[in-house]
């Protein structure tokens, strides 16, 4: 029986993480379709920034705090069997968050010129002393409030996606984002082109897109009989919970996208493209954090909400120490690997059209930065979920705290002599005091210690990637031979060296003893 269960939870996380890598697929061609379109020019860095901000609430209201407070209070109530119960639940989850989220998209929309102010400070400066930049605040705060209305359709979209992995559904919810990057890729190739500003066209493409996510939700629930009749309850019990688990959640789960908004404006002082080439680069991080570390979070969320740990802590143990192995296994070699290819994986992607290769040479300077602090932000998301299966939001939100003082005092040291490579090992090293305040507080409290068998684990795949590094580095080509190629060219040799990359991973971790079964929980 236990094995049957692990085996669901596998099967659970491969499923999410392959319809996870069929959005992040589009996303890249979203981002290939952009790139092309808008370069590393004033109009990306405008588009990038009215993007950054809906996502950024986005995560606080929507699938980042509020699906660590719904699950495991809907979770304990379904188990209950009380439908009307739940039902009463769901009306007023989605009612109250509804009419909170619907409020603060209209103030969004009201106030987007404060908003860009506030985000975008260097950009406001320069409308104030009415310098050439003026252009950049005036354009930013009229497409603000065009994305705005993003929020309220993505976040009822969490909620929906929430109820459906709470049923044991995640392929739906998984491949949802793929309805997103659809429509931004319909408008950047059918629709911007033929528009004299091709930012404004990518903003209603992303409200739209956010429309259409939510009706692909519907039906499923509806499936499953699940209908919901939005009604106000602010003091509904279930509700008070997700709200007491939600507010300081808020900051714990969000430590790295606050890191992203105080870049953000630090970046609006930096010249034209300063932006762009840090969201080129967290775009690239997105890819395996989306596919691989979201994935598994997803599923082992769920699992862990279900355990008593007074009674099975054992159990509650072993099935997050199985996403701290998953999650690395994965997660070094993705890191190695973008570490040894950061200029052929960018020249591939995105150079074409407006985007130069003296675009792909500075956008690589920032992904170097960034993704040294991957494995860090891949962990984070693991072990947050430790504390939200156990109701206790109020630690992460303390190391988050930290880890947010700790990145702009970072910032601040570093942007000046670094620019905006400074701002993007920022926010790598952030990670690593979050994770670190993260397994200190675990520790502290005897609820989870890294096991001797994981540690020797860890070290096994780190030896894998490094090896991988290793062959990398003594075979790649060049990179004025990568400019001088056909992008199909490029295409071929990158998948080649991508293919040896991972199989030298692969061999030396299983000559290292790395089996398996050892992923299996």
């Amino acid at each position: 029986m236990e094995n049957k269960k692990k085996s669901v939870l596998l099967r659970s996380g491969a499923i999410t993480a392959g319809a996870t890598f069929l959005s992040r697929i589009l996303g890249m061609l979203r981002d290939i379709a952009i790139a092309s379109l808008l370069g590393a020019s004033l109009s990306a860095d405008v588009y990038f920034f009215a993007n950054r901000i809906p996502n950024f609430f986005r995560r606080l209201f929507a699938e980042g705090a509020f699906s660590q407070a719904f699950v495991p209070v809907m979770s304990k109530t379904k188990e209950t069997g009380d439908k009307v119960a739940l039902k009463e639940l769901l009306d007023k989850t989605t009612g109250t968050l509804g009419a909170v989220v619907l409020l603060i998209t209209l103030i969004g929309m009201l106030a987007s010129p404060v908003l860009t102010a506030i985000f975008g400070w260097g950009w406001y400066q320069a409308f104030l002393n009415h310098s050439d930049e003026a252009i950049k605040f005036t354009q930013a705060s009229y497409l603000l409030k065009i994305t705005f209305p993003y929020l309220f359709f993505i976040t009822l979209t969490a909620l929906s996606s929430a109820v459906l992995n709470v049923y044991g559904k995640f392929l739906i919810p998984a491949i949802t984002p793929c309805v997103l990057n659809i429509s931004l890729i319909s408008f950047a190739f059918f629709v911007a082109p033929y528009f004299v500003d091709p930012n404004v066209v990518l903003a209603y493409g992303m409200v739209v897109g956010g429309v259409l996510q939510l009706c692909l939700q519907i039906p499923f629930l509806l499936k499953l009989k699940v209908f919901i009749l939005p009604k106000w309850g602010w003091s509904h019990e279930g509700v008070k919970t997700i709200r007491r688990l939600m507010i300081p959640a808020i900051v714990g789960v969000s430590a790295s996208q606050i890191n992203l908004i105080v870049n953000t404006a630090l970046a609006s002082f930096l010249a034209t493209g300063a932006i762009s080439y840090l969201y080129y680069s967290d775009r690239l991080l997105e890819f395996p954090i989306g596919i691989f570390a979201v994935a598994i979070s997803t599923v082992i969320l769920p699992a862990l909400s279900k355990i008593n740990i007074n009674e099975a802590r054992d159990k509650y143990v072993q099935t997050l120490d199985w996403g701290v192995r998953l999650v690395l296994l994965l997660g070094i070699p993705s890191m190695c690997g973008i570490i040894s290819l950061r200029e052929p994986i960018l020249r591939v992607i995105f150079m074409r059209g407006a985007f130069t290769p003296e675009h792909v040479h500075l956008s690589a300077a920032s992904l170097l930065a960034s993704v040294s602090g991957l494995c860090a932000i891949m962990l984070v998301r693991v072990i947050v979920q430790g504390f939200a299966a156990i109701q206790d939001t109020k630690t992460p939100v303390k190391c988050s705290l930290i880890a947010i003082i700790s990145n702009i005092i970072f910032n601040l040291c570093l942007v000046w002599p670094l620019g905006y490579v400074g701002l993007a090992l920022s926010t790598a090293l952030a990670a690593y005091v979050n994770l670190s305040l993260l397994l200190f507080f675990l520790y502290k409290r005897k609820i989870y210690t890294i096991s001797l068998g994981t540690i020797i684990f860890i070290l096994k795949a780190l030896v894998a990637g490094i090896a991988m590094v290793l062959v990398i580095h003594f075979t790649v080509l060049d990179f004025n031979r990568w400019i001088s190629m056909s992008t199909m060219e490029s295409i071929f040799y990158l998948t080649g060296y991508v293919l040896m990359g991972g199989a030298s991973y692969v061999a030396v971790c299983l000559a290292l003893g790395i089996k398996p079964r050892m992923i299996r929980m």
